[in-house]
């Protein structure tokens, strides 16, 4: 399932912060700031999305990430690759290395890593 880019930069920061209050997420957000109220309702479209989990207390709620980083980053790969790429992660890698996204030593670095 794909995010707005709000919603996605509220989960970035959840990521970040492992869990927070609508007050603690919204203080990590960058200038402009938005209002709470739609920091709020943002956080209650991703516990509906099921990407949010919370813990409640009182009337306040924490929240947490039900879904990982590494997780939502596979999917949006897969995702490009297969819309713009003709699921080819070859044409992925080719256009990245064309558009000098990488170069041969990044490239050699990768295979290194692949290789441990």
């Amino acid at each position: 399932m794909e995010l707005t880019k709000a919603e996605e930069q509220i989960m970035q920061v959840l990521w970040n912060i492992k869990k927070g209050f609508v007050k603690e997420i919204l203080a990590e957000l960058p200038e402009p700031k938005p209002a709470y109220n739609t920091v709020s309702t943002i956080v209650r479209i991703l516990v509906e999305k099921k990407f949010v989990g919370y813990n409640a207390f009182g009337k306040s709620h924490q929240y947490y990430p039900l879904i990982e980083k590494s997780e939502y980053s596979k999917e949006q790969v897969n995702t490009i690759v297969s819309r713009f790429f003709d699921n080819s992660p070859k044409r992925l890698l080719a256009y990245l290395v064309k558009s000098d996204k990488l170069n041969v030593e990044d490239l050699d670095e990768i295979m290194k890593q692949l290789n441990k």
